[in-house]
């Protein structure tokens, strides 16, 4: 495995420094020795800080190879894409790609009448509608600022990396659909934004989610040691496991019921495609997980296993509280009750996937064709939805 304590740097002058402060803040002491003319300067590695991808470049010559690479606590050079250790974490990236959309492509137009009209909603669906806008508005924009602020920095793996890289993207582009979504309809943009701030369960869902980015984005912590791994271990649980496989799926549910119903199909269509990438970022999420559990079994203790599972049945609690807030009465062919079932189905799913005992034996899924949704093809809809073409480099106007 590469040394950064063995590898000879070339530079002939000493740092200044800003260059000094950069190798502090990301993960480097940096200690200069006495300089005298051919000198060369060695970096030391603070334990567990990981490679960063900002360690000096030297002239040493050494390349990577596979058994180098790690998920976290890999020293190996961040700046070497290949070779490949992790394929699936690549092919995740390329099909994340090829699933590339936009809000705009997709038509308002229909659900800007039915919201106008007085008498084309209830004051229950419209409900439904401006919580969940509210909810995901800031849900997506907590998942990209822990994604680069907690997650980015703590994975030592460049084709995991790139993959993130791509999510983040996108989670910038759910936020879009939503701000998108408010515009069309007219909806007050201070009432959705601020929902986070004022309506207890969407509250109560970021403030649990909060938590675990709070103690990653920490600049003083690093994984290293199994207690540091458990809880970068455990931000990733409670973001791809709870966040996105558990607290997403009660609106997922909803706005694409509207579609199902002929009604608001724009919106219950921008929903259909951030509901496929979060899917897809679930998957990635949960090859990560496992992948770390295999690299350091160590970590997976019962006692570990134990906090696991008392948080997402924490999750589900909080979830289902939503399901509550927004459906207090049966509406849309559903109602709370079938949601109580459906979380728990769910989270039984999400406990599998990781390896957790099932925490609630026998739940049944009331809502089988969100398979269907989950699997949706891009090309069937936007084809006969799309309003805008995209536009290549050379056909903009750069004055």
């Amino acid at each position: 495995m590469l040394s950064f304590d063995d590898v000879p740097l070339t530079t002939k002058q000493p740092p200044t420094s800003t260059s000094a402060a950069a190798a502090t803040a990301s993960g480097l002491d940096f200690t200069p020795p006495p300089m005298t003319q051919g000198a060369e300067i060695s970096v030391t590695m603070v334990p567990g800080a990981g490679a960063t991808g900002l360690e000096q470049i030297s002239m040493s010559g050494h390349r990577v190879t596979v058994d180098e690479k790690r998920i976290i606590n890999c020293r190996a050079d961040l700046n070497q894409l290949v070779p490949f250790k992790y394929e699936w974490a690549w092919e995740k990236y390329l099909d994340a790609c090829a699933n590339h959309w936009m809000p705009q492509e997709i038509s308002m137009s229909r659900d800007i009448a039915l919201w106008k009209d007085p008498n084309g909603l209830t004051e229950d669906e419209r409900m439904i509608i401006k919580r969940n806008l509210g909810f995901f508005s800031t849900a997506d924009s907590l998942v990209a600022n822990n994604l680069v602020l907690a997650i980015y920095r703590h994975i030592t793996n460049p084709e995991c990396r790139q993959y993130l890289l791509r999510q983040a993207f996108e989670e910038a582009l759910h936020t879009h659909a939503y701000q998108y979504v408010v515009e069309s309809l007219g909806i007050d943009e201070g009432e959705i934004f601020n929902m986070y701030r004022e309506v207890p369960s969407i509250h109560a869902k970021d403030v649990f989610q909060l938590q675990f980015t709070q103690e990653l984005a920490d600049p003083n912590f690093h994984t290293g040691t199994p207690e540091t791994d458990q809880r970068f271990l455990r931000n990733l649980i409670g973001y791809y496991i709870i966040m996105e496989g558990i607290f997403f799926y009660v609106g997922f549910v909803q706005m694409l019921s509207f579609g199902r119903q002929n009604k608001m199909t724009g919106a219950s269509e921008q929903f259909q495609y951030i509901m496929r990438d979060e899917s897809m970022h679930l998957n990635y999420g949960i090859d990560v997980i496992n992948q770390i559990k295999i690299e350091n079994p160590h970590l997976w203790t019962a006692e570990f296993q134990e906090e696991i599972q008392t948080l997402i049945k924490e999750g589900v609690e909080l979830e289902y509280a939503y399901a509550v807030d927004t459906m207090p009465r049966g509406v849309l062919g559903l109602n709370a009750q079938m949601f109580s079932e459906y979380l728990r189905f769910v989270a039984n799913r999400r406990c599998r996937q990781i390896g957790l005992t099932e925490q609630y034996p026998g739940a049944k899924n009331p809502f089988p064709w969100m398979s269907e949704m989950i699997d949706l093809k891009k090309e069937k809809n936007f084809f006969e939805t799309r309003v805008i073409d995209y536009q290549t480099g050379g056909a903009l106007s750069w004055d």
